[in-house]
């Protein structure tokens, strides 16, 4: 008689005492953070509506290490599974999915249980989601989770925030699970309601931009340099070793020294092969949109938006750039700007860098604007240090704009921490000149020009706001006030005009 087989290893854990965590939604995303979580030495169930995602994920955990996944088909028997007071991560695409997960896991939750939502959630969907779960005295938490699929698996920065209890009853699975650094793991309670999802949209903005303004230094290497793709991953990779060093600026060195891979191409990089047309999910759109509702300038964030939405109209831009050839305009660089290699990659670094510091100076100003609206008290010297490890906008710098606001939590800008604006003042002469000579050439430097504009405007003591505002009143009767003296003034400008003539 033969013996029965072993029990596969993920299913180790039904001996132990139960999970205190679940995770439901088991895509790449799902499956990284329970195995990264479970590999943190705390068992967990998992549950999907397709079979077949538990199965593999249950796989997973036994080729990585036997770890102490418990898989489940039956929202029921999952959420029976965990110790009390149970918690219940959700990692399904955000919107109407969300709330069909809740809808079959809540009948089987009690007071005192939490549900964790970790999508790329719109921040008032959290709160109505907040206040229907307190109705039957349900915790709940938005967490924002940012790494991609190896973040997940090696640890993300997460932004939790909603119901502290909820946060408090799985601090330590988090803290294990989170990315981490000389200064903690990199999570963190942000606040209360939305703030965890609104901050989580506020990072995808700054990640806009810093994807922007690396896709722009590059083409001004290229386009203006000459710089070959091997040249522009060792520019990339120097660069990473110093002042700009960050994930953006790691992965794209890496870009740029891989082959095409494709089985009878014509060979060269790929990422030459690749459509010119970018997508998006809507966080960069969400942020924009709040920008402007709370009266916070974003040019830089804005510009990347509106860069995505232009490298959309792909047909239209072959068609427009054939026209304004037969009209005379060249294809390519309308001006050959003539430097050294050398001396344009410096500037271009020193452009990059200034161009960075006014994206997450606005992203920055956002969240404290939202933050007095709210009443969320927002952490922003704490929110730059967990953003220091395991998300995508993770920098070198965020060190030192997490010092600048341990300096000053009132700090109205970075531009004008002693710190930062002194190497603004130190770059802004390179900055300039890369701006200009992309002007020059034909090149479309959206980001980089935002930043330099929003820089200037915002240093500015004397704007020509006055005349806009002459403007309102003369066509508006929308009054202005002036220089020398306090109130509100209207002038029969019209009539003034007249008669002096």
């Amino acid at each position: 008689m033969t013996s029965p087989a072993p029990a596969p290893p993920a299913a180790a854990a039904a001996q132990s005492p139960p999970p205190r965590i679940g995770l439901a939604g088991l895509a790449t995303m799902g499956q990284n953070l329970a195995l990264n979580i479970a590999e943190k030495g705390f068992p967990i169930s998992v549950y999907n509506r397709t079979a077949a995602k538990v199965d593999s994920t249950l796989s997973r955990a036994a080729a990585e290490g036997a770890l102490p996944v418990l898989g489940h088909r039956d929202p029921r028997d999952f959420v029976l599974s965990l110790a009390r007071p149970r918690t219940v991560v959700l990692l399904v695409q955000a919107g109407p999915a969300v709330d069909a997960t809740i809808d079959a896991l809540s009948p089987y939750l009690d007071a005192g249980d939490a549900i964790v939502d970790g999508g790329n959630e719109w921040y008032q969907n959290t709160e109505r989601r907040i206040e229907q779960a307190a109705s039957r005295g349900i915790l709940y938490l938005g967490m924002g989770v940012s790494g991609g699929e190896e973040g997940a698996r090696n640890g993300p920065s997460l932004m939790p925030g909603g119901d502290f209890q909820a946060y408090s009853n799985i601090k330590d699975i988090l803290e294990k699970a989170a990315a981490q650094t000389e200064d903690g793991p990199c999570v963190t309670f942000v606040g209360p309601g939305g703030a965890g999802n609104f901050v989580k949209m506020v990072h995808n903005g700054i990640e806009y931009g810093d994807m922007q303004l690396i896709a722009e230094a590059y083409d001004v290497l290229h386009r203006v340099g000459g710089l070959s793709n091997s040249e522009i991953a060792d520019v990339f990779a120097e660069w990473n070793k110093g002042e700009l060093e960050s994930f953006l600026v790691e992965i794209t060195a890496d870009i740029f020294t891989v082959a095409d891979p494709l089985e009878g191409s014509t060979g060269g990089a790929l990422v030459d092969k690749i459509l010119d047309k970018t997508g998006m999910k809507g966080t960069g759109k969400w942020t924009v949109q709040q920008a402007a509702e709370l009266a916070v300038a974003a040019p830089t964030i804005a510009a990347s938006l509106d860069g995505r939405y232009l490298s959309g109209l792909k047909d239209e831009r072959v068609a427009a750039a054939s026209v304004l050839e037969e009209e005379g305009m060249p294809v390519g660089l309308l001006e050959k700007i003539n430097v050294d290699k050398k001396v344009l990659v410096d500037r271009v670094r020193q452009a990059l860098y200034s161009s960075k510091v006014c994206s997450y100076a606005q992203g920055m100003n956002l969240l404290r604007a939202k933050s007095v609206e709210q009443g969320w008290n927002l952490n922003l010297a704490e929110l730059s240090r967990i953003w220091k490890g395991g998300c995508i906008i993770r920098a070198r710098f965020l060190d030192r704009i997490k010092k600048a606001y341990d300096r000053n939590p009132e700090l109205a800008n970075l531009i004008v921490d002693r710190e930062f604006a002194r190497e603004m003042v130190q770059r802004q002469g390179a900055w300039r000149w890369v701006v200009a000579r992309a002007v020059e050439a034909g090149i479309s430097t959206p980001g980089m020009s935002a930043s330099l504009s929003y820089f200037d405007t915002y240093r500015c003591n004397r704007l020509p706001a006055n005349l806009i505002q002459a403007q309102r009143d003369l066509f508006g009767a929308h009054t202005y006030e002036r220089i020398d003296r306090p109130g509100s003034f209207h002038t029969e400008w019209t009539k003034l005009a007249r008669e002096g003539k």
